[in-house]
This record gives structure tokens, sequence and C-alpha cells, in this order.
């Protein structure tokens, strides 16, 4: 196993500095780190440095990357003789909300999905909801007025801010039921081969993280819990373990999740 992780934009045989501490992690317990220009994909010119061993199997740890790119990366591992530990499909399999959703939607909070020429407001108001939270199918609007609306007629003004705070909308737009969850209590789970990880070594991990571990056939990916008011435990999110932020964990700890797996 190597981990393929983004180069320094400025120089392309080097991490780029966001990563640096995962990567001495993972080379502290055995493992083998490679980069590979982002910026460069689109080109076809992008190389991986160092290049790795013929047959070697590859994660990736970075930035998310739109689904072309995606492809584009896996043709670069190829070239190299190596393969992907997640293939395109995989990565769309926990990186897009509508293809998660079905398979633990008793989990987590209702949710309908539209493509940004429907009619908007007219649907939003048909639902009759108080209150809507407002993402495509990657990531909600965290700047300017947010992701939370409690009048179908400001989906217009999220949409356009969407747009121009994030250049675009991934996928499509998906509506989800605003809960009544408990600030400061959301948590990331890992989820490697199956068996989950908490940020903590003896953490215990929530049955609704092991449920997910069941249902959701990925063999990385992350799951983020939230607690609602009532008590009960909701995921807000799977992402693509790949492209999951450390959140709440450290370099130290992410990277003893893979030793089991050391080949």
């Amino acid at each position: 196993m190597r981990f393929l992780f983004p180069s320094d934009y400025f120089n392309t045989k080097k991490v780029d500095e966001e990563y640096s501490e995962q990567v001495d992690c993972l080379r502290n317990i055995g493992f083998e780190t490679s980069v590979i220009s982002l910026e460069a994909l689109s080109s076809g010119y992008s190389k991986i440095f160092p290049q790795p061993d013929s047959g070697s199997k590859l994660i990736y740890r970075g930035w998310m990357i739109t689904p072309d790119d995606y492809s584009l990366l896996v043709n670069a591992v190829m070239d190299a003789g190596a393969e992907v530990l997640i293939s395109r499909d995989e990565y769309l399999a926990t990186h897009y909300l509508p293809n998660w959703y079905p398979l633990i939607r008793d989990l987590t909070p209702e949710t309908l999905f539209f493509s940004i020429d429907d009619n908007l407001e007219d649907e939003l108001s048909e639902m009759g909801w108080s209150s809507f939270f407002i993402k495509d199918y990657v990531k909600s609007l965290k700047t300017s007025i947010g992701s939370i609306i409690n009048e179908p007629s400001a989906i217009g003004t999220v949409v356009a801010e969407m747009q121009k705070f994030r250049g675009f909308i991934e996928g499509g737009l998906c509506v989800r039921k605003v809960e009544d969850f408990i600030s400061d209590t959301e948590r990331r789970y890992f989820v490697l081969y199956s068996k989950p990880f908490a940020p903590l070594e003896n953490e215990e991990i929530p049955e609704i993280v092991e449920e997910c571990a069941k249902r959701i056939n990925s063999n990385f990916f992350s799951v983020d819990v939230v607690e609602r008011r009532d008590g009960c435990k909701r995921v807000v999110e799977i992402g693509d373990g790949q492209v999951s932020d450390l959140v709440g964990w450290t370099s130290e700890r992410f990277a003893t999740l893979w030793a089991d797996y050391h080949q």
C-alpha cells in the first residue's frame, strides 16, 4: 500500500503543506507516500512522484475533486503500473449524497433531490416543512446567508450564493429536513474494510456507525454523527474517506488505522 497526496503548487515533487503531518505519521509506521499535481491532471501530464512499485495499491488522501478529475487520477495511477483502492464508482458511492442516502434513509434526516432547473420555490412550498437545509450533492453553503432557510422564497438566493461562492453546483440540489440537533455534538468516524474507528483509541463506537459499516459498500469512508435534542444519534454526512478532513482526529491516530493492513 502507498498513499498518494496532492503536491505543492510550485514544487510538484513536494507534498502540499496541508498534508505534511499525515505524510510524516504514515511514514513513521512504514508506509510509502507519493505526490501528484492535481492542477496538471486535466493536461494529461500529471505524474506520480516517487513512482510506485508495479502492482502496488494507492490510497488517495487529498482535496475533494470532481468525478472527471478522479477518473484522470485513476488513469494516472494505472499509467504508473499501480491500482487504486477506491474506484471512481466507489468514490461517488459515498461522495455524492443521493448514492448513500437510500441505504441509510432511516438513520439520517429526510432528503429530497432536485435539479437547479426545477421550480424550486413551488417544490419547497409543497413539502410543508418549517425549514430547509440546502446543499448540492457534496457541500453546503457555509458563507453568506448559510444553508438553512425558513421560507421557500429564499431558495433562489441560496442557489445564487452557492454558485457565487462555490463556483458551481455539483450534481444537483439536496433539500434536507432540519432536525433539532445539539450544537457541538458532531463527531467523525472512519470505516476501513467494514471496521469502524473513533477519534480516540478506546472510544465506544455508536451503534449507528456500526450500522453504516454494515450497509455501505465501500472500503474506506467517513461517517459524521450528531446528537438530536431527544437523545437520538443521527447521521448527517457520509463521505469518501480519501477526501474527508481529520475533524477531531490527530494525524497519528489516523495513521494507526492502516497499521493492520500494512503489506
